[in-house]
Order: structure tokens, then sequence, then C-alpha cells
């Protein structure tokens, strides 16, 4: 069960603490306190764990400070979607929203390697004609299958990475860390720089079970989190890994659909899951992100001229994907990591207007599906 309270209740008021104290004395029932900072107000939920089946929604509702009830209804207690549950399912950073019903593109490098290459894909990001896109993938923590590939340049690159996302109007870069001591080595050069920019904490496959660096990064509340699928778990495994992250405090998180590990993918790198889309958004209340690049793996081309990562993407966005995380690279050839799988810089714009015409399906899709809506 969940407690919603008024916004931006006071924690030092008389009824705040006289709500505690009665949730104190409830039997083989405890408590957790989490915040929502939103750009207008506070919000405090309670989340109440044990034997809640037998406590009266309506003796709940009317505790001091409390606003609404949620009734737990699925696995996902923090994060799920449940019945009469009226809680948002998006949320806003450095003047970015993220949410179920929009869309945002993160392109850029999977790795960085030289500032030339960042400040040349950043620049061509603020070329784009259309929608402006604000957002960009850099990675500087890379972790990888061979131990003597190249595992990234670490905190040296942040602060000239950060200046140059500030140059070019950079809002969110997303950013891979493999350990909760990045995560003080982000915010370092974020102060140092000025906070040019805003960083968007990636958790890889590789890291989906890694708990306890999931609590670390779930402590934390200045910086959102996407969170990859592992490529080797079920889809509820990942799930309850997305919820480790919420339990600790950190609900503002993003769920990464990138392919499983399997050879039925094959020839892709991955078998590619974005049917997967509608089941997480239905199931919880995540914002979810599709990861063509590292899902299809390779630069094929259909006998229709359309790059098998342009048809993934299709896929993922049409059936209502909200964020997209894609390798691009201005020298393929010489990039550090994934070279094989980046795309073109001439074939930017080219992506950024098939993605558009994908969303818009889907946009005539919904209209179509609530034009025929039938009660069931």
């Amino acid at each position: 069960m969940i407690l919603i309270l008024h916004p931006n209740t006071d924690h030092g008021s008389a009824d705040y603490r006289a709500l505690l104290q009665q949730l104190d004395g409830l039997d083989n029932v405890d408590f957790r306190v989490h915040q929502v900072k939103g750009a207008q107000q506070v919000l405090t939920e309670i989340y109440l764990l044990g034997d809640t089946a037998t406590l009266p929604r309506d003796d709940m509702a009317a505790l001091p400070c409390v606003e609404r009830v949620v009734r737990i209804s699925e696995a996902y207690r923090i994060l799920g979607r449940h019945a009469d549950d009226q809680r948002p399912s998006e949320f806003t950073y450095n003047g970015v929203r993220f949410a179920q019903d929009n869309l945002n593109v993160f392109a850029g490098l999977c790795a960085v390697d030289v500032p030339e290459h960042v400040d040349q894909m950043m620049h061509a990001l603020t070329q784009l004609q259309g929608d402006a896109q604000v957002c960009t993938r850099m990675g500087a923590y890379k972790p990888r299958t061979n131990p003597y590939s190249f595992q990234g340049h670490g905190a040296e690159c942040l602060p000239w990475v950060f200046e140059l996302a500030g140059k070019h109007g950079m809002k969110v870069i997303a950013m891979e860390i493999t350990h909760e001591k990045h995560i003080d080595e982000i915010y370092t050069a974020l102060e140092k720089t000025g906070h040019p920019t805003g960083v968007m904490l990636q958790i890889g496959t590789r890291n989906t079970q890694n708990f306890e660096l999931l609590k670390a990064v779930g402590r934390q509340q200045e910086f959102p989190v996407l969170l990859k699928r592992g490529f080797g778990i079920t889809l509820e495994e990942s799930l309850n890994a997305a919820e480790y992250l919420a339990s600790e405090g950190n609900s503002n998180v993003i769920f990464c659909l990138r392919g499983m590990k399997t050879n039925m993918g094959d020839p892709h790198r991955n078998f590619v899951d974005f049917s997967h889309v509608p089941v997480v958004k239905r199931l919880t209340r995540m914002p979810v992100c599709i990861d063509p690049s590292h899902s299809v793996g390779t630069r094929s081309r259909a006998p229709d001229g359309l790059l098998d990562v342009f048809h993934a993407t299709a896929q993922g966005v049409i059936a209502g994907a909200n964020m997209v995380l894609v390798d691009f690279h201005p020298k393929p050839s010489v990039a550090l990591v994934d070279g094989p799988q980046a795309l073109h810089m001439n074939e930017l714009q080219h992506f950024m207007d098939d993605v558009k015409i994908a969303r818009q399906a889907y946009d005539a899709r919904k209209a179509l599906a609530k034009r025929y809506q039938i009660d069931s």
C-alpha cells in the first residue's frame, strides 16, 4: 500500500509527526518514506510493507497529511502501474521531459575517444532540421568482455566532455557507470565546469543484477537513471532491478530494451525485443527506451535500401518507445568501441526523419484505436 501525501507536506509539522506515530503503531507493517522532487512541488510517498491487506483503505485515507491511497496490485511496488493509480508516469530533468507519451533521441558516441569527435558529434546534433535535439550519449566508462579491450577514458575526459556539451547546448548526456565512485567523479566534474549540462546515469546490461551498484545509484537523487535490460535474464528479473533503484529513493528511472543474448537472434548481435515496449508500459510507469545499435550490432542493409538499425528503431518507435539510444561516430573506422555498428554522420538527418515518420505512425495508430475503442 502507498500513501500519497498532500504536495509540499512539511516533515516538521505536527500533522506529519502524528502520521508517523500512527504508522509506527501498526502491527506487522513497516514503512519507508520517499520524496519525489518535481519542478513545482515536492511529493511525499510512504510505502507500507508487510500485512497491509487487512488495512482498511478509508482508514488510511483519513490519516493526517494523506491525500490518497494506492493499494498495490502488481509486484513492482514503486514503479508498477497499480489499480486506481494516478501517480505520474513522467519526470523532468534539466528542462527535458521524460514520459510514457513523448519521445527523446540520444544520439552520440558509444565511447568517448578524442575531443574533436565529441565536438563534431554535438555540433551535428545542433544542425538537425525539425525538432531540436538536446540530448546525446557519451561513454566515459566502458565495461568490456575482453579485459584487454579499451575500458574508456573515465574521469579524465569528463571536464572537456561537459564543457563541449555546454558549448553546444546539450541538455542531457546518457553516460554509463560501472562503480559507485563514478557518481562522485561525475558530480565533481560537473561542479568544476559550472554544471553546463545534465547527466543521466546508465546501468549497462552486465550490471543489471549488480545489486550493490543499483542500491548506490538509487540512493542518490541528483541524476535520473537509464537501466538496460539484462541480456541473459527474464523481463521480470530486469524490472525487479529497476525496482531496486526506486526502493532506495530514486524513481526517475527509464527502462531500456537492448536485445537479448541468444543465437536465435543471428545474424544480429542480439535478439531484438522491442515487442516488449508496450508490455513494460503496461506493467510500470517507467518511460521505455530502445537501443537499436546494440540490438542489431551491424550496418547490414536490407534490399529496400534501409539499414537494419533503421528497421529495428522503427519497430520500437511504432510500438510506443519513449527514448532512442543510438550510436553515431564521425569516423566509425577508428572508433575505440563498437565502430562496426555506429551510424555515419551523413546518416543523422535521415535517421531523425525516419524516426519522425515512425512516431507519426504510432500517433495515428493511437488515434485509430481510440476511434474503434470497444469496452472489453
